[in-house]
């Protein structure tokens, strides 16, 4: 997979871009596993089968949930970009037009 590999020499970077980088390759690999559980569980004609798969889908949620908690703490950037975005009710597209200035452009 082409998120495990880096695109500089390791030793050109930082601490927090390699622990930045695992997370987020972490992170992708979650919401990947997610779809995958869904997609067999849309699959599958078997009741059974389909409650564990959308219970592992549900575990590997959290699992994302709390990859992007840890990127929300240890990353300005992405903290207000999440304050910004996240649990708000508007037009998503709305609010982004709002917080840039852009309104009706």
């Amino acid at each position: 997979m082409s998120s495990e590999a880096l695109h500089v020499p390791r030793d050109k970077l930082s601490r927090k871009t390699l622990e930045m980088h695992y997370a987020i390759t972490s992170l992708m690999e979650e919401l990947e596993a997610i779809d995958w559980y869904r997609q067999r569980a849309d699959d599958t004609e078997d009741q059974e089968l389909k409650k564990i798969l959308l219970h592992n889908a549900r575990e590997e949620l959290e699992h994302a949930s709390m990859v992007l908690e840890w990127m929300r703490r240890n990353d300005a950037e992405v903290h207000e970009q999440l304050k910004e975005y996240l649990f708000t009710e508007q037009s998503i597209t709305g609010r982004e037009e709002e917080a840039s200035g852009k309104h009706g452009l």
